[in-house]
């Protein structure tokens, strides 16, 4: 068994280092220019298209574009924000901040492709509700033949989007937050009573399906993000005189050749996969919520879409690394993540480490809220719509497992099936991206009523 164990991580190492970085990464740069800098020239659209409230847009069998990007925000916006940027810059030093940054815009592009195609090519429910994704995208716009793709990408789903780490790891912050605090002693009792407790709480929301998710989302968010950003100004007002030395360090960091080529490269790697890890694009789990999208405008979900990396990649992560540049001690050794930042925010914050703790809860609750509408979809495609009951329950249910369990091959098993969604994801943006250009010539070429009609092609 151990045997096996060691060979599924191997596996999974391999497969989810280098080549998943190049696709990821090397893909999104190459939707990036194809597209012509969406992601730079078109960020007072995206702003713009936020903004608007067409009557159009009422969400009586879907969600607003509004909803669907902050619920996939709640996805996005969990452990990595605040563990993924602790363990780039153990890595990598201040420099690799400015690589997520790099990232965070390539990100957004190949999100726009997804927004786009996830309208292009989504089907009806016969309750009249839009849903669509990969699996849809792949198989309506690529053709029939191209199934075995979207099934894999499915399969892969209905796995990858388990909320194993997320899972694991709250358990373990509330236990130690526990533990520290004398309440009760970090055992493994306690870890299946805290699984239990997030069991019930995200049956709650995800029982009454997409549109109580997205009401779920459209709250906490913004609360959550709030109190970080309030969290994260404490601390920089505490160490004002400070600040201009950690900005300083990333910009140079970024580029310092001290140690040479190599190490440049290992910096910009590790910045850039630490990114894309976490805003998700190129997965295509983001173009399965914006498909649900009462929008009918293809080019508008995709300029809202292209938002996600901006908030999560971009803003959430700059306020955790600013943060931890400040506060933080990074001459420790070994594995450095959620205790190191949590270790910071407790010297830097009165009760700092508990308040930390409450909103790494908030962060994981949320993932775990819309990774289950994710998986229940790949379910739903692969064996029908009563099938995606059955899996929100077995998602619940493995929330206890995951929390009480020592998870080194699960994780490793996770991380395989991510790699896996990727693929068949950017394969299908890039060979669909001449439909995407199409969409948005005609989208900007048009007068300023374009975006009040309704196009019957993608009703």
């Amino acid at each position: 068994m151990t045997s096996i164990s060691d060979t599924l991580t191997q596996v999974a190492d391999t497969l989810c280092g280098y080549p998943l970085f190049i696709v990821l990464i090397g893909g999104g740069l190459f939707l990036f220019l194809y597209s012509g800098m969406v992601s730079v020239r078109r960020l007072p659209d995206a702003l713009a298209a936020l903004r608007q409230n067409r009557s159009g847009d009422a969400p009586q069998r879907g969600i607003s574009s509004a909803q669907a990007l902050l619920s996939v925000v709640a996805a996005t916006v969990g452990m990595g924000n605040i563990a993924g940027v602790a363990i780039a810059l153990a890595m990598g030093g201040p420099g690799a901040i400015f690589w997520m940054w790099i990232s965070a815009i390539v990100g957004m592009s190949t999100k726009y492709h997804e927004g786009v195609l996830a309208i292009l090519h989504r089907s009806t429910r016969t309750d009249g509700t839009p849903v669509g994704g990969p699996m849809h995208i792949i198989t309506s716009g690529l053709g029939r033949r191209w199934r075995p793709l979207a099934v894999i990408f499915a399969i892969a789903g209905m796995f990858g989007t388990l909320c194993i780490i997320n899972a694991n790891q709250l358990a373990e912050a509330l236990a130690t937050a526990a533990s520290s605090a004398g309440l009760a002693d970090d055992s493994h009792a306690l870890r299946l009573s805290l699984g239990i407790l997030m069991a019930l709480i995200v049956g709650s929301v995800v029982i009454g399906g997409i549109k109580r998710i997205a009401s779920v989302a459209t709250v906490l968010v913004p609360f959550m993000v709030t109190t970080y950003f309030i969290m994260v100004a404490y601390i920089v007002a505490a160490n004002i005189e400070a600040v201009p030395g950690v900005f300083a360090s990333i910009f140079s960091e970024a580029f310092s050749l001290r140690a040479g080529w190599g190490a440049l490269a290992g910096v910009a790697i590790i910045g850039a996969r630490r990114a894309a890890l976490v805003n998700d694009a190129g997965v295509g789990t983001a173009s399965i919520m914006h498909a649900t999208s009462a929008n009918k405008e293809p080019v508008r979900e995709g300029l809202i879409a292209m938002l996600g990396p901006a908030i999560d990649s971009g803003f959430v992560c700059t306020l955790t690394a600013v943060a931890l540049l400040l506060a933080g001690d990074f001459s420790q050794s070994g594995p450095q993540g959620l205790s190191l930042a949590i270790d910071a925010f407790g010297r830097a914050i009165p009760f700092g480490e508990y308040l930390l703790t409450a909103i790494v809860t908030c962060f994981a609750l949320s993932s775990m809220f819309t990774y289950s509408f994710y998986g229940s979809r790949c379910a739903a495609y692969l064996f029908g719509e009563r099938s995606s009951r059955w899996y929100t329950l077995a998602f619940t249910l493995s929330l206890i497992l995951f929390a009480a369990v020592p998870l080194s091959a699960a994780v490793a098993m996770c991380d395989l099936f991510y790699a896996l969604m990727a693929f068949p994801t950017m394969l299908s943006l890039i060979l669909l991206r001449k439909s995407v250009r199409k969409a948005t010539l005609q989208y900007f070429n048009r007068d300023n009523n374009y975006a009040d009609t309704t196009r019957e092609a993608t009703a």
